[in-house]
């Protein structure tokens, strides 16, 4: 009911169905009614995530239900079928539980340089922005490294344990952008417990991230920063003789607090966080894409815009963010780059700039944008604001977005 209207139009209708008087959400949030008033006639926009989550803590919501994250259903029925409803399907399937209940197979093990490559492969389709294929391939992913887990004992069976906690974020970080955020807490969930059983440490830090961002898209920004301060101190100790996907691990944790830290306004732990990046990824010594981190210099960069935009430091993400070369980065974060890039242009009245970074991004990963509020949330806006029909190049990704004027 709320898809095609503005963010600030959406906080006016939920808070109107609440009968809630504007003076009294506006002091909910420490703001005046003049404030919110122009927030829900579109006079300010609303671009910051912290901002946001308050507004819907104070409306009793979901963050999502003030962003009006579509569905994958919505984009994929006719194309891709069915694809969250068999993700679905997988991770409530009963008899994947417990060995106890698992049904006898006299089946040949499957081979864990397969099920490595199967889990190489879903995380893949993660990070080129190509979600409904990610959720077409983990389903069996998560169904043969399973087995692999039940078949295999001692070294093999630790290494199976591992690949079952890696499928599992993979399905976890997807569902997250796709807005499926309880099923994503629960594949993260599973995958902690499997990664603990394996005893990889880097396999554990890699799912301590995954559960960071799960609490993140949840709402629970303080339980995100709070669990990257305590994961990264438990993972301190291997830091001396630390591998580079080690270091990548390690590294990304503290990016992940610090968008945390930027959505409740926790400045000093941003600069905190940043710098203890910075010097993981000094010490790595260039971009990679360990353990799928894409962690390096350039994604220390790319989050300092990001966090600067929590912040509200719009000037500060305008002069960093197009000093930034994420080309050798994989999809899914030089779209997210651009999208922050827009985002921040919009803020200084530069619609044109914004719009043609938006286009851009949506060439190179269609359904990233697709899922991701910022775009949504722009086009609504732009094409809210246009006197007459909207030009071309707007209208059409209005029209793809689902956009409504």
């Amino acid at each position: 009911m709320t898809e095609t209207l503005s963010v600030g139009e959406r906080v006016a209708w939920y808070r109107r169905r609440r009968g809630m008087p504007q003076e009294v959400l506006a002091g909910l949030v420490g703001r005046t009614s003049d404030w919110l008033s122009k927030v829900e006639n579109g006079r300010i926009e609303l671009d910051r995530l912290s901002v946001i989550k308050a507004l819907a803590d104070a409306l009793d919501i979901h963050l999502g239900d003030l962003l009006a994250e579509p569905s994958l259903l919505e984009w994929t029925a006719d194309t891709q079928g069915s694809t969250v409803p068999k993700l679905r399907e997988a991770l409530m399937d009963y008899r994947q539980l417990s060995p106890l209940l698992a049904p006898e197979s006299a089946d040949v093990p499957p081979d864990l340089v397969v099920v490595r490559a199967e889990v190489g492969s879903a995380w893949s389709a993660y990070q080129d922005g190509k979600y409904a294929r990610a959720t077409c391939l983990i389903p069996k992913t998560l169904t043969e490294a399973q087995r692999a887990a039940r078949a295999y004992d001692g070294d093999e069976q630790l290494q199976a344990k591992a690949l079952l906690a890696m499928a599992y974020q993979g399905a976890a970080m997807v569902l997250t952008k796709i807005g499926e955020p309880d099923l994503a807490w629960m594949a993260a969930d599973r995958g902690l417990a499997a990664a603990q059983e394996s005893g990889d440490l880097v396999v554990i830090g890699s799912l301590f991230r995954s559960v960071s961002h799960c609490l993140l898209a949840n709402g629970r920004p303080a339980a995100a920063r709070d669990l990257v301060a305590d994961s990264t101190a438990y993972l301190e100790s291997g830091i001396a003789r630390a591998s580079p996907s080690y270091l990548s691990i390690y590294g990304t944790l503290f990016l992940v607090g610090s968008m945390a830290a930027a959505r409740l306004d926790d400045r000093e732990t941003v600069r905190g966080f940043l710098a203890e990046a910075e010097r993981v990824a000094h010490r790595l010594g260039h971009d990679a894409n360990h353990m799928w981190t894409a962690f390096g210099p350039t994604n220390v960069a790319i989050h300092r815009v990001s966090t600067a935009m929590e912040l509200g430091d719009v000037q500060i993400a305008v002069d960093l963010g197009p000093r930034i070369d994420p080309s050798a980065l994989p999809v899914e974060r030089r779209v997210r780059h651009t999208l922050e890039l827009a985002r921040a242009y919009n803020a200084q009245n530069r619609m044109g700039e914004a719009l043609a970074l938006v286009l851009d991004a949506e060439e190179l990963a269609p359904e990233q944008v697709r899922y991701h509020p910022i775009p949504r949330d722009l086009v609504t806006t732009w094409v809210r604001q246009q006197r007459g029909r909207p030009d071309h190049l707007l209208a059409g990704i209005a029209q793809r977005l689902h956009v409504v004027g």
